[in-house]
């Protein structure tokens, strides 16, 4: 039996003898680049029926199908954990997208604070970075990347059972305070460069289900703060406690 080398995310249904096509962008990469062929293995997820080996049927230019042989991988769900941050220079926000796919975030959503440098995101290249981070991570799940939301509006609508883990750089003891905090849905909010402003803070504070937690003593970009924060919620109160 061959050993399969590559993973790729499919959108179609995953089973027992399930025949799956190619997109052309896919046949390319699989043809094309990674020289592979008929009888060649593949693994394949699509975030809801796990990992499954595939061997390739059919290999053309612009085509191809592969047909499922067998599950190697059940489907493993991340917590329920959404990530909120300010967009930032295009290169470093790709980068959050990507951590955070890896590091086990169920939803990521780009917000627009009051200091937020970057206006306007592209939501399909952020999500395709999703999928390329899942590939590569052995991943099966992909998490959601929305459009860019306003954070006024967000906290306006903020549903009462999901907790908020709000990263403040003058706080200490995160661990503790998001251990006694609880609860299975939660949420991390990554401020701008330009931090929060007097409004934003205040409404912070005043929300119930917002926990001000520090990452340090040193102050962090805003990618390295994304990481920190994922880093010190999944040891808490996630799946590798």
């Amino acid at each position: 039996m061959k050993t399969a080398k590559i993973r790729l995310y499919v959108e179609h249904p995953l089973g027992q003898g399930q025949t799956i096509p190619l997109s052309r962008d896919q046949a390319h990469y699989l043809f094309g680049v990674m020289r592979q062929g008929v009888g060649d293995a593949v693994l394949l997820f699509n975030g809801r029926d796990g990992e499954w080996r595939a061997e390739v049927a059919e290999a053309g230019k612009r085509s191809g199908t592969l047909v499922c042989e067998a599950q190697t991988t059940p489907q493993r769900d991340p917590p329920d954990l959404w990530l909120l941050f300010a967009p930032i220079k295009k290169a470093r926000t790709d980068f959050i997208v990507e951590k955070a796919a890896e590091m086990g975030a169920a939803r990521i959503v780009p917000v627009q604070t009051d200091f937020t440098n970057s206006e306007r995101i592209r939501q399909d290249r952020l999500q395709a970075h999703a999928v390329e981070a899942a590939e590569q991570c052995g991943g099966t799940f992909v998490p959601e990347v929305t459009g860019l939301q306003k954070l006024d509006t967000l906290l306006a609508n903020w549903p009462e059972e999901r907790q908020l883990m709000f990263c403040d750089e003058a706080l200490a003891g995160a661990g503790a305070t998001l251990r006694a905090a609880g609860g299975e849905r939660w949420a991390i909010l990554i401020g701008p460069e330009g931090g929060f402003s007097e409004t934003e803070r205040t409404r912070l504070s005043a929300l119930p289900a917002a926990h001000p937690v520090s990452l340090g003593p040193r102050i962090l970009r805003a990618d390295t703060a994304a990481v920190a924060a994922l880093t010190v919620w999944q040891q808490a109160l996630g799946d590798w406690a």
